[in-house]
């Protein structure tokens, strides 16, 4: 069963890429206190992850900064290094906090693992954002295919906002 509005992010170790490398972190100490947008990928460089999701959040950073998010975050089932390569790849270190679910312990606490053992891809996470508050979600946007990023944009966030 999938998470849902009103619920409190589950507390899950994961690793969040830094200027100084890897560092664990934890959802609790992402989410305490303050509005946070966190939006999910089945996979850091795949297509629509990279050419269509992201960006859109980048693009849009000053916007959801103004109607009142503390911290933007995107997390995929992939390793730390893989998530920087992808931070350093889309000048979205500073912007974003890239946060690593590599065994998808948080994927699969949310009830929102996917199985990508089809395209050779094992255990990942469904395409979605939320917005949540001192750790409760307000909001919540579950994409129907992971190829697909139109509820999950930062666009549509904007307007859940």
């Amino acid at each position: 069963m999938s998470i849902e509005i009103g619920a409190h992010i589950p507390d899950v170790q994961l690793m969040a890429v830094t200027n100084e490398g890897p560092k664990e972190v934890s959802t609790k100490e992402i989410f305490a206190g303050k509005t946070v947008v966190l939006f999910a990928v089945p996979g850091a460089f795949t297509p629509t992850c990279h050419l269509n999701h992201l960006p859109g959040y980048l693009h849009n950073y000053e916007a959801l900064k103004a109607k009142g998010v503390d911290e933007i975050a995107v997390v995929a089932v992939n390793d730390a290094f893989v998530m920087g390569a992808w931070a350093k790849d889309t000048d979205g270190l500073g912007k974003l906090t890239f946060l690593a679910d590599g065994n998808g312990d948080f994927a699969k606490a949310m009830g929102l693992e996917l199985d990508g053992s089809g395209f050779g891809m094992g255990l990942r996470s469904q395409r979605y954002a939320l917005i949540a508050k001192d750790g409760v979600i307000s909001a919540l946007k579950i994409e129907a295919s992971p190829g697909v990023a139109e509820s999950s944009t930062a666009e549509a966030i904007l307007e859940a906002l």
